[in-house]
């Protein structure tokens, strides 16, 4: 018996092309589709699912449906592949005749933002209080203000009861503002480097206004006490202090390079290093 190989050799055996496999599909979904739109809809589908079924199965019983493919001919088909010993010049990092590398090529480090958070956010306590003094006569007042989004006693006081001393107050107004402090120090520690000309400006005035008026949008739902009694004015202040007094700090930090420019080797973390960086060539 001859394969069909043999009886085609200039030429491929393929199975036929045929329609009944999607009209299958489309009656499997029309029955499913029945199930929240109309009985009519499933009763179609399955119709059309068993006579695609048995169409489908006549394409391969009692023998399979196939098609002759002829070969490409010769003087059109493509060359073969010959192997080359020939080598390509590799690309560097960075430098003169390298490729472009991703910006940026330095970036602050995360212990600047760190330390950005810390000031700033010291700052921004200060002119918290100072608008306190002023307003109401109590630095304790922005504090219980800011407080009163996790403590329900001072989320319901008066405006007498946020004037007083609160030590629960103080510690939760601390953590929430320490906190907030140091991840907005990490991401200006991220994104000032990214800034092509006057990092601290934009950092300093626009990413605190940009800031605010998130809070402005969501502050309804996190903090109601502090909506109904904030002074938006002081508010705005205080959020570009921080800003440029974070993003002074974390401009005037040392630089560091960022890993693209490192060989592959020393990236992934490989012993022994490469020569002219750090390798056994250098000893």
């Amino acid at each position: 018996m001859s394969t069909p190989h043999r009886e085609h050799p200039d030429a491929v055996v393929a199975p036929a092309p045929t329609m009944w496999p999607m009209l299958a599909a489309l009656g499997a979904t029309l029955v499913f589709a029945g199930l929240v739109t109309h009985v009519v809809a499933t009763i179609v589908g399955a119709v059309l699912f068993v006579i695609s079924a048995i169409g489908w199965f006549r394409e391969v019983l009692p023998e399979e449906a196939t098609e002759i493919v002829p070969f490409v001919a010769a003087e059109r088909r493509a060359r073969a592949v010959v192997a080359s010993t020939r080598t390509v010049e590799h690309l560097h990092p960075g430098g003169p005749g390298g490729h472009r590398m991703r910006l940026p090529v330095e970036i602050h480090p995360y212990t600047a933002g760190l330390r950005g958070g810390v000031v700033g956010g010291a700052v921004m306590a200060l002119l918290a209080c100072l608008f306190g003094l002023i307003d109401q006569h109590s630095v304790w007042y922005p504090i219980n203000l800011l407080a009163a989004s996790a403590v329900p006693s001072l989320a319901t006081a008066s405006v007498p009861e946020l004037m007083q001393f609160s030590a629960l107050g103080l510690v939760v107004a601390t953590i929430v503002h320490g906190l907030m402090s140091l991840l907005v120090g990490m991401l200006y520690a991220m994104i000032l480097p990214m800034l092509p000309r006057q990092p601290i400006l934009l950092g300093g005035l626009i990413g605190p206004l940009l800031w605010t008026a998130i809070i402005w949008a969501s502050l309804g739902i996190v903090n109601p006490t502090l909506e109904e009694r904030i002074h938006w004015g002081w508010f705005i202040a205080s959020q570009i202090g921080f800003g440029l007094v974070a993003g002074i700090v974390i401009a005037r930090s040392e630089k560091i390079q960022t890993m693209q420019a490192l060989p592959i080797a020393l990236r992934a973390g490989i012993e022994g290093g490469m020569p002219g960086h750090g390798g056994e060539d250098e000893k």
